[in-house]
């Protein structure tokens, strides 16, 4: 295998990341397991808060792994506080992790329960002071949080989650990329700030141990057709056989240890 090629197919896919970066067998990976009743509860988390320019929405694209939507990072335009956060961080995009059915998909695995999808809401801050887990960037360092949502099939969909899936009609296949001006990923939120937070990794390679992770505690309901809009999206290009972009996700990883808190009891 190449060491620009990984996948999720069996002779690319995860259980075979670590052969050709080994940070994926490394000791904070992610995603984990939440088990709640193990999670200690954390009074001085307090609550994070997301202020988002709408016009900071550039495009949407299929990039064969994922259906993903970019943002302009530039400036402080759409940021990140709050929570278990000590800076500003500004939100550079989003994407999603899905199952070829609804009952999984989801990365993250909250008691026992695998959820249809995941989004993964990534936001950066770059600083030329020494952090505690870093990547080289123009040499800076850079430090990443994810918010992260569960998307739960239901019978009371968010709607607001129509105005991505609308857009993958023109995205169908591998390499496409369409405008997405005018989109602001706070309407997703649910209602509840409940979260829980753990240190941990990028879900792909190169899986950089540098991410702080924010797990909403409440899931985003989708309906099983959005779930299947979703699916019909292709992990091959225009002119090759058409390959269901499907199980973009990986399984869930040792804790090894690691301080899991919640923002409630």
């Amino acid at each position: 295998m190449a060491r620009a090629v990984w996948g999720y197919d069996s002779d690319n896919g995860p259980e075979h990341w670590h052969e050709n970066y080994p940070l994926a067998k490394g000791d904070n990976q992610s995603p984990i397991e939440i088990n709640s009743k193990e999670v200690q509860h954390d009074s001085s988390l307090s609550s994070w808060h997301a202020s988002y320019d709408p016009d900071a929405a550039k495009t949407i694209l299929n990039n064969g792994r994922t259906c993903r939507v970019v943002f302009d990072d530039s400036f402080d335009r759409s940021v990140l506080r709050g929570g278990p956060l000590l800076d500003v961080y500004r939100l550079r995009q989003l994407h999603l992790h899905w199952g070829s059915s609804d009952d999984h998909g989801s990365e993250h695995v909250i008691d026992g329960v695998k959820y249809a999808a995941e989004l993964h809401s990534c936001h950066f801050t770059c600083r030329w002071d020494v952090l505690r887990f870093f990547r080289i960037l123009w040499n800076m360092k850079k430090k990443n949080k994810y918010l992260c949502f569960t998307l739960q099939v239901g019978k009371t969909p968010k709607p607001e989650i129509k105005r991505i899936l609308q857009a993958i009609d023109n995205i169908k296949t591998k390499g496409k990329e369409a405008p997405f001006p005018h989109f602001d990923p706070s309407i997703l939120f649910p209602k509840s700030r409940d979260y829980w937070t753990y240190h941990g990794s990028f879900t792909t390679p190169p899986c950089e141990e540098c991410i702080t992770w924010i797990l909403l505690r409440e899931p985003i309901e989708v309906s099983p057709d959005q779930m299947a809009k979703l699916r019909s999206l292709s992990k091959n290009g225009e002119n090759e056989p058409e390959s269901p972009l499907v199980d973009n996700w990986r399984p869930p990883q040792p804790v090894k240890g690691r301080m899991e808190k919640a923002s409630f009891k």
